[in-house]
Order: structure tokens, then sequence, then C-alpha cells
């Protein structure tokens, strides 16, 4: 997996040096794949872990009163715990399975023509719906008709998980914004929250499987470093790419970038409303 040729380091401008060349670029690869692999498997474990663990203690609590003839909150507490960490444990499972065909290219969802314009706005109203019990809002100040293709199911999925996850992070009495915006080739959706931002030097592992900027915090709100990994690799099946940058004034900004498609024959356009 480490052999080289050295090839790269060589002055040679002939076959046998483009081979060795083509050989390290194809080592470095594989190498690559294998180290992700174990570091994701690594993660996997660790976040399997921690809620079996929890589960244990519980049920070891629920049996202890049980035999005791404990009173029914003291069983009661042990059950909530058993059925919290059953949650987890299924949407863990879930993710990884949704993520695993997202990476196979096996989602088994049917490309078709999409109005992007619709889906987006209702997802920022369900995600404001859930936001305004913690405070917070979301909003969608600007909502051109765009048209794109792809799975409507997955990439509704992939901008929940990118509203979403900015409602969890904006400060609180403050309003996460989404524009939709027609470019010349693309469609354009940015989500901006008024959160702390992430260090600068962590924006490129973002949308890497199981990764924190903070794992203590990621932990009270209850995210497995999941949403914005399967986000990547949905919207990469649609053809369009995500990124992440730090706004000038504060807090994170997603940029997903989709390609425009001409809207289907006998399709109203919709207008914005005021």
């Amino acid at each position: 997996m480490t052999a080289r040729t050295g090839a790269g380091a060589r002055r040679r401008r002939d076959e046998v040096a483009d081979l060795g060349r083509d050989f390290d670029a194809m080592a470095e690869r594989i190498e690559d794949l294998v180290l992700a692999q174990r570091r994701l498997l690594g993660d996997i474990s660790h976040e399997l872990r921690s809620p079996l663990s929890r589960l244990s203690m519980a049920l070891a609590l629920a049996r202890r009163a049980v035999e005791n003839k404990s009173d029914d909150s003291e069983i009661g507490t042990a059950l909530d715990r058993i059925k919290r960490e059953t949650g987890r444990l299924n949407t863990l499972i879930e993710q990884l399975l949704q993520l695993v065909r997202l990476e196979s290219g096996d989602a088994g969802l049917a490309a078709a023509p999409l109005d992007l314009e619709p889906l987006v706005r209702e997802v920022v109203a369900d995600a404001d719906f859930e936001a305004r019990g913690a405070g917070r809002s979301v909003t969608m100040l600007q909502g051109d008709s765009c048209h794109s293709s792809g799975s409507a199911d997955l990439l509704r999925s992939a901008i929940e998980n990118v509203v979403r996850n900015a409602a969890r992070y904006t400060a609180p009495e403050t309003a996460v914004e989404v524009h939709l915006i027609c470019e010349e080739s693309h469609a354009v959706i940015r989500v901006r929250d008024r959160g702390p931002g992430v260090p600068p030097e962590t924006l490129g592992e973002l949308f890497r499987p199981f990764y924190r900027v903070a794992d203590a915090r990621d932990r009270e709100s209850g995210g497995v470093g999941l949403g914005l990994a399967i986000t990547q690799r949905a919207v990469r099946s649609c053809g369009g790419t995500v990124t992440a940058h730090n706004a000038q004034s504060g807090g994170l900004l997603v940029e997903i970038r989709l390609p425009l498609r001409a809207p289907q024959a006998g399709t109203q356009e919709k207008s914005t409303p005021e």
C-alpha cells in the first residue's frame, strides 16, 4: 500500500516514467481509500459504543428496580432512557445505510425534473416551525424560480440537513437566512446562520462522516456527524456541489450549487411572492 516507484521525482519523460507516475497516483489513491475505510470503521465503532453502554446501564437499573420492587418512577426513568438510546441507534443505522447507498451510487431514487422554489420553501417552513420552539427562526429571503433535475426526496433531505444544522447552531433570537438564486448555469441555495462559525482549518472537514467541530457541543445537540456527509453525497448525485464558508460578519454560510435545467413543457413559471 505504501510502495512507490519514485517516478515523479525524476525528470524522465518516456513511457516507463509515465507508467511509474500513473502507478504512484493509483497507489496513493488506494492508500487514501483504505485509510478512510479504517477511519470510518473506527468512527462507527465509537458511535455505537456509547449508546450501547447506556442501554446496558439502563437495563441493569430497570432490572434492579424490579427486583427491589421500587416505585414506578424509577422503572419509568430507566425505560425512558432505553427508548431514547434505541431511537438514537435506529437513527444512526438509518443514516449509515443512506450514506452507504449514496457512496455506492445505489440510492434507489429516480431522477426527474425539479422545481426548486416550492421544495426549498417547504423545507424552510418545516424548519422554521421546529426552530421557533427553541427561540430561533428560519426565513427565506429570496426564492427565484429555478429548475434542476434529480431525486426530489434525496434533495429535500440534503437541504433539510443543512437548514436544520444551521437552526441548531444559530444564536438564540436570531434567524437562519435562506436564498434560492438562479445564476447563469446554476441554481444556488445559500443557508446562513448567526452562530459562532467554525475554525477556518476545519471547513474542509465538515462533510466528512462523523466529523464534529466540537464533540461536547454536538453530542448535546444530538448530532452524530452524518447529516452534512449525506448532504454532500446527495447533492453530488444530482450533479451539484456543496461548500461551506465563514460569513464575514459571523456565522456559517453553506452553499449548494445545482445545474439549471429547462422546465418541462407546459410547466408554468412561479412568481416569487412579495
